[in-house]
């Protein structure tokens, strides 16, 4: 085998190593940037404070299933901003598989990445850093009474 030879195949191994080593890699940035699924499952909450009570219906994403698998959570429920609620939650929720959504509206359950927080929208918003969880099955009425409660999330 000449001189030549020898190097070409040695860089065909070492670029074909490169090339599978960077397939996975490839694969799993996709998966970051890939829309959650805007898909409604059959999994409802309903989230209850001040003697008022919403139920959402949660998305197929892994947010909205480790979200369900926390419940259920006795918390507060407080105002921020003029067009949401929010809720701290004991621990941050994977983000495996988010990315950016369309369709912002008010009714939106959304999770906050980089706080870790739940927020409930009652008015427009347009904000990157969220993944939508779910959608208020009948209104958001009760998020337009302000103030800060207890709140229970629960499976229904």
């Amino acid at each position: 085998m000449s001189m030549t030879s020898k190097f070409m195949s040695r860089r065909a191994v070492l670029g074909g190593t490169l090339a599978a080593a960077a397939v996975p890699l490839v694969a799993q940035g996709q998966d970051e940037h890939r829309p959650a699924s805007p898909e409604a499952t059959d999994v409802r909450i309903r989230i209850g404070f001040n003697n008022l009570t919403l139920t959402a219906t949660l998305s197929d994403n892994p947010t909205a299933r480790d979200l369900a698998s926390m419940l259920p959570l006795n918390l507060t429920i407080e105002d921020y901003g003029r067009n949401e609620k929010i809720v701290h939650l004991p621990r941050k929720l994977t983000e495996e598989g988010s990315g950016p959504f369309g369709n912002e509206q008010p009714g939106d359950l959304c999770y906050f990445k980089l706080w870790g927080n739940l927020a409930l929208f009652h008015g427009d918003y347009r904000w990157d850093g969220l993944i939508r969880l779910g959608r208020f099955d009948n209104g958001f009425e009760p998020l337009l009474v302000r103030g800060e409660y207890p709140v229970r999330i629960e499976r229904i």
